[in-house]
């Protein structure tokens, strides 16, 4: 199995990780192992007791929910270099969302046993974790805000920038691989609404649109958009 230590370049290039101590990515990389998923694999399901917290460093996880009847609740989509599950470290408590590889991926896992005996050892890198955790909780309520106050295009102008920069972790890209049904779902608007402001913004060149991926061509102009 690859040594999770052949994953530090790529890790550090995320801004959380690669800004905490050497002594603690150290320790992160002993504790943690490779774990690869095939297309479509679930990773855990609401309510699965906390594993551990995990990072991205091949591929994209799809984080959501899905209904007892079968409607689907996307909350994001993450690729590397992105840490995610480091809620159930602090509370202990099952896990809050579904999490899916959205095509073959490769994480590594620092397991939840290892974490807690690393900061009962070490317990100033709590402030590490919950810096984490606070970008995170930042991210929501702007969503939560966008969600109310602005309408669809410029919503969807500022999740398109969002998941270009990766959520706040790495440099931005300029391809999201991203179905137009699944910015759909994360917005909660509807396929067709989704569909017509895409294909505005392709009118004007800010991106351009092919199947599974939407490429942005004029990032300034995006951001001009993006504003209400």
């Amino acid at each position: 199995m690859q040594d999770p230590r052949a994953y530090r370049a790529c890790l550090q290039g995320g801004h959380w990780f690669g800004a905490l101590p050497a002594a603690l990515q150290d320790a992160l990389l002993a504790a943690a192992r490779v774990q690869r998923l095939d297309a479509g694999q679930r990773l855990f399901r609401r309510g699965d007791p906390p594993s551990g917290l995990y990072a991205v460093v091949e591929g994209a996880m799809r984080i959501g929910a899905v209904s007892a009847q079968g409607k689907e609740a996307l909350l994001t989509l993450i690729e590397a270099p992105y840490w995610f599950g480091e809620v159930s470290l602090f509370d202990g408590q099952p896990r809050t969302h579904d999490a899916f590889a959205e095509g073959a991926s490769t994480l590594l896992l620092v397991p939840q046993s290892a974490l807690l005996e690393l900061l009962e050892r070490q317990p100033q890198y709590w402030r590490d974790f919950a810096l984490l955790m606070s970008q995170k909780l930042r991210l929501a309520f702007i969503a939560l805000e966008q969600m109310s106050l602005l309408p669809a295009a410029p919503r969807l102008a500022r999740r398109l920038l969002m998941i270009a920069e990766n959520y706040g972790e790495g440099e931005s890209r300029r391809v999201i691989h991203l179905a137009q049904e699944q910015l759909a779902l994360m917005l909660a608007i509807s396929r067709q609404t989704t569909n017509q402001i895409l294909n505005e913004l392709q009118a004007q060149g800010i991106l351009r649109l092919t199947y599974g991926e939407i490429e942005i061509l004029d990032l300034a102009r995006l951001r001009q958009a993006a504003s209400p």
